[in-house]
Protein backbone atom coordinates (compact mmCIF):
# COMPACT_ATOMS: atom_id res chain seq x y z
CA UNK A 1 0.00 0.00 0.00
CA UNK A 2 1.40 3.58 -0.76
CA UNK A 3 2.84 5.29 2.04
CA UNK A 4 0.41 8.56 1.16
CA UNK A 5 -2.78 6.72 1.44
CA UNK A 6 -1.60 5.23 5.41
CA UNK A 7 -0.79 8.81 5.85
CA UNK A 8 -3.99 10.32 4.96
CA UNK A 9 -5.42 7.44 7.41
CA UNK A 10 -3.69 8.47 9.89
CA UNK A 11 -4.36 12.01 9.52
CA UNK A 12 -8.30 11.07 9.96
CA UNK A 13 -7.54 9.31 12.84
CA UNK A 14 -5.88 12.54 14.68
CA UNK A 15 -8.65 14.21 13.52
CA UNK A 16 -11.34 12.20 14.87
CA UNK A 17 -9.44 12.09 18.17
CA UNK A 18 -9.53 16.12 18.50
CA UNK A 19 -13.35 16.98 18.23
CA UNK A 20 -13.92 13.99 21.33
CA UNK A 21 -10.83 15.89 22.79
CA UNK A 22 -12.67 19.13 22.68
CA UNK A 23 -16.33 17.45 23.38
CA UNK A 24 -14.49 16.43 26.58
CA UNK A 25 -12.88 19.29 27.83
CA UNK A 26 -15.58 21.77 27.22
CA UNK A 27 -18.86 19.85 26.58
CA UNK A 28 -19.14 17.18 28.93
CA UNK A 29 -18.72 19.58 32.34
CA UNK A 30 -21.54 21.18 30.78
CA UNK A 31 -23.63 17.83 29.94
CA UNK A 32 -22.48 17.32 34.08
CA UNK A 33 -23.84 20.71 35.68
CA UNK A 34 -26.86 20.32 33.48
CA UNK A 35 -28.06 16.98 35.52
CA UNK A 36 -26.63 18.05 38.51
CA UNK A 37 -29.12 21.50 37.85
CA UNK A 38 -32.15 19.28 36.54
CA UNK A 39 -31.75 16.85 39.66
CA UNK A 40 -31.11 19.04 42.55
CA UNK A 41 -32.13 16.20 44.68
CA UNK A 42 -29.91 13.43 43.47
CA UNK A 43 -26.15 14.59 44.42
CA UNK A 44 -24.56 12.13 42.70
CA UNK A 45 -26.07 13.04 39.18
CA UNK A 46 -23.47 14.77 38.45
CA UNK A 47 -20.69 12.45 39.30
CA UNK A 48 -22.32 9.66 37.51
CA UNK A 49 -22.54 11.36 33.76
CA UNK A 50 -18.90 12.87 34.01
CA UNK A 51 -18.46 8.86 35.11
CA UNK A 52 -20.02 7.79 32.43
CA UNK A 53 -18.63 9.99 29.42
CA UNK A 54 -15.19 9.93 30.64
CA UNK A 55 -14.86 6.42 31.19
CA UNK A 56 -15.91 6.19 27.59
CA UNK A 57 -13.42 8.20 26.35
CA UNK A 58 -10.42 6.29 27.95
CA UNK A 59 -11.45 3.21 25.57
CA UNK A 60 -12.55 5.54 22.59
CA UNK A 61 -8.70 6.61 22.80
CA UNK A 62 -7.04 3.25 23.09
CA UNK A 63 -8.94 1.84 20.41
CA UNK A 64 -7.68 5.43 18.22
CA UNK A 65 -3.89 4.57 19.23
CA UNK A 66 -4.36 1.05 18.02
CA UNK A 67 -5.66 1.71 14.84
CA UNK A 68 -2.60 4.23 14.56
CA UNK A 69 -0.11 1.91 15.05
CA UNK A 70 -2.08 -1.10 12.97
CA UNK A 71 -1.58 1.71 9.76
CA UNK A 72 2.05 1.55 11.31
CA UNK A 73 2.34 -2.14 10.95
CA UNK A 74 0.85 -1.45 6.91
CA UNK A 75 3.30 0.85 6.20
CA UNK A 76 6.12 -1.35 7.56
CA UNK A 77 4.51 -4.51 5.46
CA UNK A 78 3.45 -6.21 8.66
CA UNK A 79 0.01 -6.12 8.24
CA UNK A 80 -0.01 -9.63 7.85
CA UNK A 81 1.29 -10.17 11.35
CA UNK A 82 0.11 -11.54 14.52
CA UNK A 83 0.61 -8.01 15.32
CA UNK A 84 -2.30 -6.18 13.41
CA UNK A 85 -4.35 -9.16 14.85
CA UNK A 86 -3.93 -8.44 18.29
CA UNK A 87 -4.11 -4.07 17.46
CA UNK A 88 -7.99 -5.53 15.83
CA UNK A 89 -8.65 -7.67 19.22
CA UNK A 90 -8.02 -4.88 20.91
CA UNK A 91 -10.19 -1.99 19.26
CA UNK A 92 -13.05 -4.81 18.92
CA UNK A 93 -12.78 -4.71 23.37
CA UNK A 94 -12.58 -1.00 23.52
CA UNK A 95 -15.72 -0.90 21.60
CA UNK A 96 -17.62 -3.32 23.37
CA UNK A 97 -16.48 -1.77 26.82
CA UNK A 98 -17.72 1.63 24.97
CA UNK A 99 -21.06 0.12 24.26
CA UNK A 100 -21.56 -1.35 27.47
CA UNK A 101 -20.74 1.96 29.80
CA UNK A 102 -22.74 3.99 27.41
CA UNK A 103 -25.92 1.27 28.09
CA UNK A 104 -25.17 1.19 31.52
CA UNK A 105 -25.37 4.80 31.34
CA UNK A 106 -28.65 4.70 29.71
CA UNK A 107 -30.94 5.13 32.63
CA UNK A 108 -28.97 8.28 33.19
CA UNK A 109 -29.76 9.54 29.46
CA UNK A 110 -33.54 8.44 29.98
CA UNK A 111 -33.67 10.58 33.11
CA UNK A 112 -31.96 13.61 31.56
CA UNK A 113 -34.48 12.82 28.50
CA UNK A 114 -37.77 12.81 30.57
CA UNK A 115 -36.90 16.27 31.66
CA UNK A 116 -35.33 17.82 28.29
CA UNK A 117 -38.26 18.95 25.58
CA UNK A 118 -37.15 17.55 22.77
CA UNK A 119 -35.33 13.62 24.30
CA UNK A 120 -32.00 14.27 22.77
CA UNK A 121 -29.91 12.63 24.82
CA UNK A 122 -31.50 9.26 24.53
CA UNK A 123 -31.64 8.70 21.31
CA UNK A 124 -27.15 10.30 21.76
CA UNK A 125 -26.73 6.79 23.81
CA UNK A 126 -28.65 4.54 21.49
CA UNK A 127 -26.53 6.01 18.31
CA UNK A 128 -23.44 5.57 20.19
CA UNK A 129 -24.53 2.32 21.74
CA UNK A 130 -25.06 0.85 18.17
CA UNK A 131 -22.52 2.20 16.17
CA UNK A 132 -19.55 0.98 18.87
CA UNK A 133 -21.08 -2.28 18.06
CA UNK A 134 -20.96 -1.79 14.35
CA UNK A 135 -16.98 -1.32 14.75
CA UNK A 136 -16.66 -4.43 17.25
CA UNK A 137 -18.68 -6.68 14.77
CA UNK A 138 -16.08 -4.80 12.05
CA UNK A 139 -12.82 -5.36 14.11
CA UNK A 140 -13.93 -9.25 14.40
CA UNK A 141 -14.57 -10.05 11.08
CA UNK A 142 -11.72 -8.28 10.04
CA UNK A 143 -9.05 -10.43 12.88
CA UNK A 144 -10.93 -13.58 11.76
CA UNK A 145 -10.41 -12.78 7.71
CA UNK A 146 -6.55 -11.54 8.82
CA UNK A 147 -5.87 -14.84 11.08
CA UNK A 148 -7.14 -17.18 8.08
CA UNK A 149 -4.72 -15.03 6.42
CA UNK A 150 -2.13 -15.64 8.04
CA UNK A 151 -2.66 -18.92 8.19
CA UNK A 152 -2.62 -19.32 4.29
CA UNK A 153 0.44 -17.38 3.89
CA UNK A 154 2.43 -19.84 6.55
CA UNK A 155 0.91 -22.66 5.06
CA UNK A 156 1.94 -21.57 1.47
CA UNK A 157 5.71 -20.54 2.85
CA UNK A 158 5.80 -24.34 4.32
CA UNK A 159 5.10 -25.56 0.55
CA UNK A 160 7.54 -23.81 -0.78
Amino acid sequence: MKRGTTLFLKMAVIMIGIPILAFCIFLVPKIGNFAGELYPKIAYMKSLVLMDMYAAAIPFYFALYHAFTLLSYIDKNQAFSELSVKALKNIRYCAITISTLYLLGMPLYYLLGRRVDPPSFIPMGWVIIFASLVIAVFAAVLQRLLQEAIHIKSENDLTV
